[in-house]
């Protein structure tokens, strides 16, 4: 508790500073982890050469594994703005490419599967597809200190999202496609045989969630990937992608519905590689020897 109202005296004397200054104490910090970090940035260096081999040079590599720290830096410092910001300062830095098609699903009341990675600044895409396009149910998984939970929650909650903790949150996020509400999914992480389907995913044989196509032939609901970009940290574009429709429920239907959501995340990590989270272990379920010390 001591801990935590610590941050929160930081976090006041934090947002009491200009933007750019708050943006270069954070950067900085980053600069120094990754330079501290050398068991993570073992990790990072196994799944960018797991996934792309020798067709990136060593320099792109080194910017992917230094942006990392950066990247997540960042979205940090945008979850502390995101508890004080509005809906118009979203909409001042963030525009959207493709949003016709989900207006269009949204205009027949249907509930949208939307499904996104670690990727971007993803705490301030979650914030302008909730509070400028539609309200969303997500999924959050509790901080090992209970007591900064509420900070994460008052951060995503301020632009019209709902969330429930990861243990059991499935039927959250299924009442609330029931009811007609959309939801968004992280589908990025490492899964298993309980939980996902084998997918090809960077030419590797790899176990991926089929949460949302599951959710999607059960409710009847589309999914669209949403991904965020920038280039220069200023201005940002939230893109959607092709809707997916699951019309079956048998294996089949749901691992070629999963398929096709593991495409569009490949497709833009390899247009925009250094914006991917690398330093968690994707492939630890099936590959765990990538990432043996060396």
């Amino acid at each position: 508790m001591i801990g935590y109202r610590l941050f929160l005296l930081f976090d006041w004397c934090l947002m009491h500073l200009p933007k750019s200054w708050r943006k270069s104490i954070f950067t900085s910090l980053a600069s120094l982890v990754h330079h501290l970090a050398h068991s993570r940035n073992r990790i990072i260096k196994a799944n960018v050469n797991f996934a792309f081999g020798e067709s990136l040079n060593p320099q792109i590599k080194k910017e992917i594994e230094s942006y990392c720290y950066r990247n997540l830096a960042l979205n940090f410092l945008q979850t502390m703005e995101n508890r004080r910001n509005s809906a118009e300062e979203v909409a001042s830095v963030v525009s959207f490419e493709n949003r016709s098609k989900v207006d269009a699903l949204l205009a027949q009341h249907r509930g949208i599967i939307f499904v996104s990675a670690h990727f971007g600044n993803w705490e301030l895409g979650g914030a302008a597809l909730s509070s400028l396009i539609t309200p969303v149910s997500s999924i959050y998984k509790e901080f090992s200190t209970s007591s900064f939970d509420p900070y994460l929650l008052e951060a995503r909650t301020n632009h019209r999202m709902e969330l429930a903790e990861k243990n059991g949150a499935l039927k959250h996020v299924a009442k609330a496609l029931k009811n007609g509400r959309s939801i968004l999914l992280m589908i990025d992480q490492a899964s298993n045989a309980r939980v996902g389907v084998k997918t090809l995913f960077f030419g590797h044989e790899t176990y991926h969630t089929s949460s949302a196509a599951s959710l999607s032939a059960k409710f009847n609901a589309p999914i669209v990937g949403v991904y965020i970009t920038s280039e220069d940290e200023e201005h940002y574009t939230l893109r959607f992608e092709e809707p997916i429709s699951v019309e079956n429920s048998d294996e089949h239907s749901i691992i070629e519905a999963t398929q096709k959501q593991v495409n569009g995340l490949e497709k833009v990590i390899r247009e925009h590689p250094k914006l991917w989270f690398w330093c968690h272990k994707r492939w630890k379920g099936e590959y765990q020897e990538i990432y043996s010390a060396r």
